[in-house]
């Protein structure tokens, strides 16, 4: 279990695509990493944009990001959402700042272009946010994962395996 004893936030919000959501929570579970649930409300139910609930663990505020070792945002129409909390803006510039992986698939840019750390980042992303990412000052591209260090990004459901790969390959690492 490489990820033994790694603790790892996946933030949470209505309308979180469902696989982009659970895939990388199981995927590192699997692993031994410990997977928390941050969203504003401690212990509420929400759902994805397929029907699936996932529970919150924490609320934003009852976390501090110094105590995990990585950050995992979802895509679907959470991050729209989740990009509104400056809790969720903070939690990510501190992960940014201490070179803790982030993780984000599908339309999770748009958290990371709200807390301000993409500017030169080699990033990727659905392409229907292409344009928000480069306006942001990133590199983008369109494969199915980019690491550019700490950050690990991907497009779509289709490149899970490939995202999780790299994104548990790094937070081995770190």
């Amino acid at each position: 279990m490489r990820l033994d004893g790694k603790k790892v936030i996946a933030l949470l919000e209505e309308d979180f695509e469902d696989l982009e959501l659970w895939y990388p929570i199981l995927r590192l579970r699997e692993e031994g990493a410990q997977v928390d649930l941050v969203a504003k409300t401690a212990k509420h139910k929400y759902i994805g944009k397929y029907g699936v609930p996932a529970e919150s663990d924490f609320s934003f505020t009852e976390v501090n990001p110094d105590d995990y070792d990585a950050i995992l945002v979802p895509g679907g129409w959470a991050p729209d959402k989740l990009r509104r909390y400056r809790e969720v803006l903070d939690m990510v510039r501190a992960m940014d700042k201490a070179k803790k992986p982030i993780g984000q698939i599908c339309h999770a840019g748009w958290v990371l272009i709200s807390a301000g750390i993409l500017r030169g980042k080699k990033v990727t992303s659905t392409p229907g946010i292409k344009d928000d990412m480069t306006n942001a000052g990133s590199l983008w591209f369109d494969e199915a994962v980019v690491v550019d260090g700490h950050v690990v990004s991907s497009r779509r459901p289709p490149d899970l395996p490939q995202y999780m790969k790299s994104f548990a390959d790094i937070l081995a690492e770190n």
